[in-house]
Formats: C-alpha cells, structure tokens, sequence
C-alpha cells in the first residue's frame, strides 16, 4: 500500500507539474532587436526586473568616457553610467510567460507602460506604450 501510494503521488506531481513544463523563463542576457545593448534579466520582487550589462560603444565619443544616461531629464540620474542602468524593476507576472510594468527608455529619458513576453526559448517580445501609441521589438537569448 505505501509503494502505491508513493507511486501515485510521484505521478500525480508529474501531472500537476506538466503546465510549468511549457512556462518560458525571462531570466538570462537578452540582445536588443538593434543589436547594441545586452540586458540581464532575472527574478525580483515576485517579478522580473533587467538593467543594460553590455553596449556595443560603451564610449560616449563626444566626451571619451563611458556612457552615461545622459537624456536622462533628472541632472543627478542623467550621469549614472549606461552599463548597470536598470530598464525595469519589478514586472509583475499578467499572463502565461508575459510579466507588465513600467520600462525606462534611455534613448529619451522616459518611462514607459511596458509589457516583456517570452515568445520562444529564445525569443522575448518588449513592448511598451505612451496613451494609445505602441510600439515594440524582439529581443534574443544571447549567448547561447
């Protein structure tokens, strides 16, 4: 009687985990559609949250130092360095695979409503949106 029941129960978690078999994970370096940032993403808060870990110019030309956050309306956040600056922090789960929140967009110095969903082991749809304008782009898995 005790095989039985520890056979069933080791077939009943095998059922009952199946579902989580097809959940796509976030976490991992993604390459942006454009192919000049790397972003990291990985669990936080009961989310997601990412920040830049690599540019393809990581140099500012103009100043010959590293890039800053330089559209960055906020003077004391406009001088924190590109690589390390977090994208979003806290994406919360909205749907199978999709986590939604808000992303900053370095390239104006804005935040956005934003959503991330893994479309593929190696595919991640960002997109984000200001009132009824959209718009988004397909990041892949680096380094794979």
């Amino acid at each position: 009687m005790t095989f039985r029941f520890a056979a069933f129960t080791v077939i009943l978690a095998a059922l009952l985990g199946a579902p989580s078999a097809n959940a796509q994970s976030a976490d991992g370096t993604w390459l942006t559609q454009a192919g000049d940032a790397r972003v990291k993403i990985g669990k936080c808060g009961g989310g997601i949250c990412g920040h830049i870990v690599w540019l393809r110019e990581p140099m500012d030309t103009a100043t010959g130092q590293p890039a800053t956050d330089s559209k960055n309306p906020n003077p004391a956040l406009a001088k924190r360095p590109m690589v390390g600056l977090p994208l979003f922090n806290g994406m919360q789960p909205s749907g199978p695979n999709k986590w939604s929140g808000q992303i900053y967009n370095a390239d104006d110095g804005s935040t956005y409503a934003s959503s991330v969903t893994v479309t593929g082991a190696d595919s991640l749809r960002v997109e984000g949106c200001v009132g009824a304008l959209c718009g988004g782009e397909t990041w892949t898995r680096a380094g794979r």
